[in-house]
């Protein structure tokens, strides 16, 4: 075949809507990582936000799973489409103000566009999981948001909670390896999990948040665990 032609036909090929469509699909998920930590891609798992997969067509505020929308996002009456979501992600204060997502916008319309060509695959029904963001760091040095969180229910020994010690500023929490380790109270999170990959009841988990080692969050199974699991002590 001429070298003119094959040039000519890889040249139609590349610059084809499928080639270009897989370009924004793989630029906008390298830009949900800036999302991830907040909202998931699997059906009912809500985080800060609440779980992205079936959206389209979906009316705003809506997922049953979800209890923590505004009241203005409930009564907007938005139904999320191509075009409704592009004016969320270019100013969601504009567009119901007085909403709780903490975001600011994507200014840039090409950014929004990969971004909603990504999240329009990855968020039908049957769509494969995705990895979007980096997990866990090893040890005790921290951990970055974004990642899927762990299963609290079957822990290696150095997460699971024996006993945890307040005296003046500091918490001092014991695990199942034997060793204590030392929180200023503000860098200790008391968290809870009631949910399937939480920790089973009496057994709260220790899990890192800080990047100098520095933090952590304890996560219980319900509330009233917190105050009986918390002992004052120097």
């Amino acid at each position: 075949m001429n070298k003119l032609i094959v040039i000519g036909l890889s040249t139609i090929a590349f610059a084809s809507p499928s080639f270009a469509q897989h370009d924004n699909v793989a630029r906008g998920q390298r830009s949900f990582r800036m999302c991830a930590p907040c909202h998931s891609l699997e059906p009912d798992r809500n985080m800060t936000g609440p779980s992205l997969a079936g959206l389209w067509g979906r009316k705003a505020g809506s997922l049953p799973s979800f209890e923590r929308y505004s009241d203005v996002l409930k009564s907007s009456g938005i139904i999320w489409d191509d075009r409704s979501l592009d004016g969320w992600l270019t100013d969601p204060d504009r567009m119901v103000p007085g909403n709780e997502m903490p975001f600011n916008g994507i200014k840039n319309p090409q950014d929004r566009a990969d971004l909603l060509a990504f999240l329009k695959e990855a968020t039908k029904p049957g769509a494969a999981p995705q990895v979007t963001a980096q997990g866990q760091m090893g040890g005790m040095g921290g951990m970055m948001g974004g990642g899927p969180d762990p299963n609290l229910k079957n822990m290696e020994a150095n997460m699971q909670v024996k006993a945890i010690t307040y005296c003046r500023d500091t918490y001092r929490v014991t695990t199942a390896d034997g060793k204590t380790r030392a929180f200023w109270e503000r860098n200790l999170r008391l968290k809870t999990d009631s949910g399937k990959d939480g920790p089973q009841s009496g057994a709260p988990a220790l899990v890192p948040a800080g990047m100098m080692g520095d933090r952590a969050d304890v996560i219980f199974a319900a509330p009233d665990e917190i105050s009986n699991t918390i002992k004052a002590g120097c």
